[in-house]
């Protein structure tokens, strides 16, 4: 019996170690498993309307692609580096609000006194927190204004001069009426209002400067973004309607009308006549849809704006992301600005109907 247990611990003490070499061998042959990219995305607009091939140059064209290449490029690159969703809005937002292309921040077309009421609003998916302002003149940035309503007050919407107030006093940037002057936004308030017979009481010095401001479209911009933990975040920023009067408001600082965002079921911005956003409640239906009645993102987008919107007569367009990140768009217009990208390196920009 000793014999035998001398015998079988030799063999165990001689041949474990080969044993285990191989093993380990085994081990270091597999390969290590590749570290798998936590997707993201976000998709962007810059107004619908009647924007045709024919009515834009060469130039123009160039401008507005180089533009919103430009936002998409900034919201990207915060996303990759793990930054929120909302931070990418706004950033992404704040790009188009400061380029005189679009109808939002320095581009602002002109009320019926001859200047800027703007409208901002912004919100979080994971928490449904929202924030927005409405019929402020010379924030710079109304949608950075429409984040601190969002981070620092109880409430969800601030208008005109309480707004302001409410902005200086967390020293936001604000700049003088100048500052948002196109002379195209003012030759096309001049037009509206010559064609409707009004009279005309204010003249404004014009500011000089090179603008390739397509005229046959709708205003706002938006963006919709979902960032590597799945949060979804949406916002929209808007001059309004040329010649807008008595303090009017449109969809696009109103939460469920021009902007929503639900990390359950999508993110969504509008534009187009906001009346009708807002009697349709269009950004929230498409979450409905979705939440409800199981519909794609891009079914109930086109819902809403071929059946909800259209049964109305009302103009415009929506873009959507939905929890899954896929992306969609549709407008009942000829055009409109709109591009996204992602995370697997498609990078999309679009203007006019196909």
């Amino acid at each position: 019996m000793q014999k035998f247990t001398l015998e079988f611990l030799l063999i165990i003490f001689f041949f474990s170690p080969f044993t285990s070499c191989k093993n380990d061998s085994n081990i270091n042959l597999k390969e290590k498993p590749l570290k798998k990219e936590i997707p993201f995305a976000l998709v962007i607009h810059g107004g619908a309307g009647t924007i045709k091939k024919e009515y834009m140059t060469d130039e123009q064209e160039k401008a507005y692609r180089d533009k919103l290449q430009e936002a998409l490029d900034v919201g990207y690159t915060i996303l990759k580096n793990g930054g929120t969703a909302i931070e990418a809005v706004q950033k992404t937002v704040n790009i188009m609000e400061d380029s005189p292309l679009f109808n939002a921040g320095k581009g602002a077309v002109f009320n019926s006194l001859g200047k800027q009421e703007m409208d901002a609003s912004i919100m979080d998916g994971k928490t449904l927190n929202a924030g927005a302002v409405a019929g402020v003149s010379l924030i710079r940035n109304p949608i950075n204004a429409a984040l601190l309503v969002k981070d620092s007050t109880r409430h969800i919407m601030l208008s005109g001069k309480g707004a302001e107030e409410f902005a200086r006093q967390y020293h936001l940037q604000f700049e003088d009426a100048s500052y948002f002057y196109t002379e195209k936004r003012y030759k096309s308030l001049i037009k509206v209002k010559e064609k409707a017979g009004e009279k005309i009481l204010f003249k404004i010095k014009p500011k000089k400067g090179s603008e390739q401001i397509d005229e046959h479209k709708l205003g706002t911009v938006g963006c919709v973004a979902i960032d590597k933990e799945k949060n979804i975040a949406a916002g929209t920023s808007t001059g309004g309607m040329t010649n807008k009067k008595f303090g009017r408001i449109g969809d696009s600082p109103i939460i469920g009308a021009g902007t929503y965002a639900n990390n359950l079921t999508c993110g969504v911005s509008a534009t187009g006549t906001g009346e009708y956003f807002i009697r349709t409640l269009a950004a929230h239906e498409v979450s409905n849809l979705i939440q409800y009645k199981n519909l794609s993102l891009k079914k109930a987008l086109k819902h809403v704006v071929h059946v909800e919107i259209d049964s109305l007569g009302g103009d415009g367009g929506l873009i959507g992301l939905d929890k899954n990140g896929n992306i969609a768009w549709d407008f009942n217009t000829s055009g409109m600005y709109r591009a996204y990208k992602k995370s697997t390196g498609e990078n999309v920009i679009e203007i006019y109907k196909k």
